[in-house]
């Protein structure tokens, strides 16, 4: 992704300012709350990360991820969920940078050939293979 390489990113706080996934408290003396999101950065690539989340929580349900999201947002209303996709967004994306620049694959991520998955002529391929081997 593009987003990571054309600036030097130290944590993943300013990853997620730059994308504008960070929070907006709001303090006016004995008040404070949160105000959503700030949404500095390019939407285009914030509505990007969100749906990669939607997308995650569907092909990697055992990950600690989806498993933190299930626990705090699954049993919401749909508002809720949808205020739960951005946080896991963010956590997501922070996640996809440590794999990007560390190697580190998320807690309880799974690799898949996303291939087999969609394209039936890769699935045949692969079946017809095995039965060579096996």
């Amino acid at each position: 992704m593009e987003l990571f390489a054309w600036r030097g990113i130290r944590n993943g706080k300013e990853l997620g300012s730059l994308v504008g996934l960070t929070p907006m408290p709001y303090n006016s003396g004995q008040s404070e709350r949160e105000q959503g999101i700030s949404k500095a950065g390019n939407k285009h690539v914030r509505a990007l990360i969100v749906e990669l989340a939607w997308l995650w929580l569907r092909w990697q349900p055992g990950s600690a991820l989806s498993q933190w999201y299930e626990r705090r947002f699954g049993s919401g209303n749909k508002r809720l969920r949808k205020v739960g996709i951005v946080a896991l967004a963010r956590k997501l994306l922070i996640a996809l940078w440590r794999y990007v620049e560390q190697g580190e694959l998320p807690a309880g991520a799974v690799e898949k050939d996303w291939r087999l998955l969609v394209d039936s002529t890769a699935r045949r391929h692969a079946k017809e293979a095995a039965a060579v081997v096996g």
